[in-house]
């Protein structure tokens, strides 16, 4: 694989980007606007500076890597020589299906099409496809340019050659790859978001307050970041979609988002991405302050 298509400009896209052009990829980076995609290659030079400055890369490989980095607002132009599409735009069924429609009659006939979904069926985005054997999970996780897995997933017809295709790509971004099966929430979101859930639940049964959660799990359990700080970095948006996938998935009550969290997605408060979610956030400020109103 030589060209490799990212499909969305956020946190998730704009790290697969910056985590294939780093290892001399050739990537097209799509998104909508012309201020997405701008927006993302600013935040893919500031991470790269990151590195510099960490002495994990030096000013050579950083321009090189940008390079390696072009930009369109036309999906059939950036993935028209695409060896791997990979989407990551918004976690939303429609949103994915839409997208996979126009990859299948867009790219080229040998193109493998995988999805950075967390949650949603690869099956069900395959159905919408004429290459189900071509279509793959390949779920990275935040901030993808650390981040050492890669979750897998083989849809019903994901043929053999296509899940090895995707390992062998993996191990060379020096990624660790993990095959798992398709159903809602494949594994890490399946064990991770009800128990950011049952934390939730037990803020809302005023069994404890926000920093007393987190410091339970983090002092108790070596959790590297508190449940509720983890649903404000992943964005708590993010969070009711995926229980609702698992919950519609499985009917099963265990699944059932808190009504806080539904309250506080309708509310806006998303988290870090909206400045406010069960903490306060503030540009430049590293202090971790709990939100007002769980004071």
């Amino acid at each position: 694989m030589k060209h490799i298509s990212v499909i969305g400009g956020g946190t998730m896209g704009n790290g697969i980007a910056h985590t294939f052009a780093l290892k001399d990829y050739q990537v097209s980076l799509i998104d909508i606007k012309q201020e997405f995609v701008d927006k993302a290659l600013q935040t893919i030079e500031n991470n790269l500076d990151r590195q510099v400055k960490k002495g994990v890369i030096d000013e050579a490989t950083k321009a090189k890597t940008l390079s390696n980095i072009k930009t369109y607002t036309d999906l059939e132009k950036g993935v028209y020589d695409a060896d791997l599409v990979i989407e990551a735009a918004s976690e939303n069924i429609d949103v994915k299906l839409a997208i996979f429609r126009d990859l299948d009659r867009y790219s080229p006939e040998h193109t493998i099409l995988a999805s950075n979904t967390s949650s949603i069926s690869i099956t069900k985005i395959a159905s919408v496809t004429k290459r189900p054997d071509k279509v793959i999970g390949m779920h990275f996780m935040n901030p993808v340019p650390i981040m050492k897995l890669v979750e897998v997933i083989k849809g019903y017809s994901t043929s053999k050659e296509t899940t090895q295709q995707i390992f062998d790509v993996s191990i060379n971004l020096e990624k660790v790859p993990v095959e798992v099966n398709d159903y809602p929430g494949f594994v890490a979101n399946r064990i991770l978001m009800p128990m950011i859930n049952e934390a939730i639940y037990s803020l809302y049964e005023g069994v404890a307050g926000v920093s007393e959660i987190d410091t339970v799990m983090k002092l108790g359990m070596a959790h590297p970041m508190g449940p509720l700080q983890l649903a404000d970095f992943i964005g708590l948006d993010i969070c009711l979609n995926i229980m609702n996938v698992l919950y519609d998935g499985f009917k099963n009550p265990k699944y059932a988002p808190c009504p806080l969290l539904v309250n506080m997605v309708q509310a806006g408060m998303r988290g870090v991405k909206s400045g406010e979610g069960f903490y306060q956030y503030v540009a430049g400020s590293k202090d971790l302050v709990v939100a007002d109103r769980f004071r």
